[in-house]
């Protein structure tokens, strides 16, 4: 099956892929890995923001965490990237703007790693840190950047 097939399976409508907020580009292919930037949580079209530990339900995060996976694969089809040329996830960077007593960090991340193997199956499996900051761009609640590999076309 097809990863848009798979998609289209599991009700996922990719969003459009979110315009740079500093100097730096979304996607860098090199050596047959695709480095995604850090892409931020939009849901419904709003940034998700507020911090974990406060404001911020876990169920909040992980669907954060979540819209952050989905801004990852919309920014490689954006550059230009098949997603059925992906032959491993192979890391994924979580950050969770939390306060400092939060722990609950790997849990969040759950949210992004949870919809690559729902996408991708065995290869979605990845290497993850999942890391507690003190503030994020535009007050987002998670930033999630990645590695992944790719086939040659």
């Amino acid at each position: 099956m097809s990863i848009e097939a798979r998609l289209k399976e599991l009700g996922i409508t990719l969003p459009e892929a979110a315009a740079p907020v500093a100097s730096y580009v979304p996607v860098v292919v090199q050596n047959g890995f695709a480095h995604v930037s850090g892409q931020l949580p939009f849901i419904e079209g709003e940034l998700a923001t507020g911090r974990l530990g406060a404001d911020v339900s876990l169920e909040d995060g992980q669907a954060a965490a979540r819209a952050c996976g989905l801004m990852v694969l919309a920014q490689l089809k954006a550059a230009g990237i098949d997603l059925d040329r992906v032959t491993r996830v192979v890391k994924l960077g979580a950050f969770v703007n939390c306060t400092p007593e939060y722990t609950d960090q790997p849990k969040v991340a759950n949210g992004a790693s949870d919809l690559m193997q729902e996408v991708f199956g065995d290869i979605g499996r990845h290497a993850r840190a999942a890391v507690g900051v003190p503030a994020l761009p535009l007050g987002a609640a998670v930033e999630v950047d990645a590695i992944i590999a790719i086939a040659s076309e």
